[in-house]
C-alpha cells in the first residue's frame, strides 16, 4: 500500500572509514563507540561525513490523545498545548538543550486539542484535535493513520524546504502518548504490558494501575494485528506522524537521532513499513522507561549513552549532536600516522 523505497545504508563507505580510523595518530580502537559512530555516518551518508554537522534540525511532534481521560497522565491534556507554546517561544528544556548543541527547533502539530498561535517554525499538519479514548474505541479511522503518515512526510519537506538539514533529531510532546506507545510497543514487539508499561510523567500507583489495565485490554485487542490496525486502534497523531517524518528523512539519507520512549514507538511503526528506514537511525540514550529498551532492541539499536532521561521533546536526541560532530570531526580532521609523520608502535619495535 505504501510505495516507500529506502536503499540501504553503504557499508563498503563504512568499511573504507573505518579502515581510515585504524589509521589515525591514536591506539587502534582507543576511541570506542566514537569509531562505530562515525563508520555509521559514513554508511548513512555514502563516504566521509560532513564536518561540522552545522545545520542541525529538531522536529517535535505534538498531538493529544482521549485515553487521559481514563485518569493514565499526572497532567491534564491542556499541558499539550502550553509546552507547544513553550517549544516556539523558546523556553522549555529542548530549547536550552538545542542552544547548546547549536540546532534548530520545529514543532509539528500532529493532533493538539487547543488552538496554537501562527509561528514560522510550527507546522499545522493537524488531522484531528487529539485521538479518540482507546480504551472505548479505535483511536483514529484507518484513514487518519494514512493522513498522519503523509503529513510526517510533508513536515519533513518543509524543513528540508527551509532549513536543509544535514542531520536530524525526533522528539514528542503529548499528554498521554505513553500510554498510546507502551500499547503500540507491545503490540509490535509482543511484549507483556507490565513489562513495558511505565510511570510516563511521573503517576501514582493508583494511576499506574489503571493505566496498565487500559493498555493490557488493548493489546488483547489488536494481538495479531498489522501496524496499520495497531496505529489505528491504539495510535497517537504525533506518533505516527513522526514516522512519516523517519521515513523521509531515511529516504533523503539524512542521519535520525532518535530521542526516547515515544520516538521509539514511532520508529517501530516506520519499520513495520520499510525495515530499511532504521538503517538511517542512532539511538541516542536509553529513556527510564523500561519499554523504551524492549523497543531499542527489537529495532536492534544500541544508545549512545543513558542518562536516566524521560522528558521526551528531543532532549536526549538533542545532546547526541556533539558526539556526531565529534565523530565527523575525528574522520576529517585527525591525520593518520603517515600523513603526520609519526611512528607507529610497530616501526617503533622494528627498529
Amino acid at each position: 500500500m505504501y510505495d516507500i523505497s529506502i536503499p540501504p545504508v553503504d557499508r563498503a563507505a563504512a568499511r573504507d572509514t573505518h579502515d581510515r580510523i585504524s589509521q589515525l595518530t591514536k591506539p587502534l580502537g582507543s576511541l570506542g563507540r566514537i569509531e562505530e559512530l562515525a563508520e555509521w555516518l559514513a554508511a548513512i551518508h555514502g563516504g566521509p561525513p560532513p564536518s561540522p554537522y552545522e545545520r542541525r534540525a529538531i522536529v517535535v511532534g505534538a498531538a493529544d490523545h482521549g485515553v487521559t481521560a481514563e485518569g493514565v497522565s499526572a497532567y491534564p491534556s491542556d499541558v499539550t498545548v502550553q509546552m507547544v507554546g513553550a517549544f516556539i517561544g523558546g523556553f522549555a528544556a529542548i530549547n536550552a538543550f538545542a542552544r547548546v548543541a547549536r540546532a534548530d527547533v520545529f514543532v509539528a502539530n500532529f493532533g493538539v486539542a487547543g488552538d496554537l498561535p501562527i509561528h514560522d517554525r510550527l507546522f499545522d499538519v493537524a488531522i484531528a484535535r487529539g485521538t479518540r479514548n482507546f480504551a472505548r474505541e479505535a483511536a483514529m479511522p484507518p484513514e487518519h493513520v494514512d493522513a498522519a503518515l503523509r503529513a510526517g512526510m510533508d513536515v519533513f519537506a518543509r524543513v528540508r524546504e527551509q532549513f536543509d538539514p544535514q542531520i536530524i533529531a525526533l522528539g514528542d510532546m503529548g499528554i498521554g502518548n505513553t500510554t498510546s506507545a507502551a500499547a503500540i510497543i507491545c503490540a509490535l514487539t509482543d511484549t507483556a504490558p507490565e513489562d513495558v508499561v511505565g510511570r510516563g510523567t511521573g503517576i501514582d500507583d493508583e494511576t499506574l494501575r489503571r493505566k496498565l489495565a487500559v493498555v493490557e485490554a488493548a493489546v488483547e485487542r489488536v494481538r495479531g494485528s498489522d501496524w496499520k490496525n495497531v496505529a489505528s486502534e491504539v495510535g497517537g497523531y504525533e506518533i505516527v506522524g513522526l514516522a512519516g517524518v523517519l521515513l523521509a528523512a531515511a529516504r533523503s539519507r539524512i542521519p535520525i537521532l532518535l530521542d526516547g520512549f515515544i520516538v521509539g514507538a514511532a520508529a517501530l511503526v516506520a519499520r513495520a513499513i520499510a525495515p530499511t528506514a532504521i538503517e538511517y537511525c542512532i539511538a541516542a540514550h536509553r529513556s527510564r522507561e523500561a519499554g523504551h529498551a524492549t523497543a531499542l532492541r527489537s529495532l536492534g539499536l544500541v544508545p549512545l549513552f543513558d542518562l536516566d532521561l524521560r522528558l521526551g521533546e528531543a532532549s536526549g536526541a538533542a545532546l547526541a549532536f556533539p558526539l556526531c560532530e565529534a565523530a565527523a570531526r575525528m574522520v576529517s580532521e585527525m591525520k593518520t600516522f603517515a600523513e603526520a609523520g609519526v611512528s607507529t608502535a610497530h616501526e617503533t619495535i622494528r627498529a
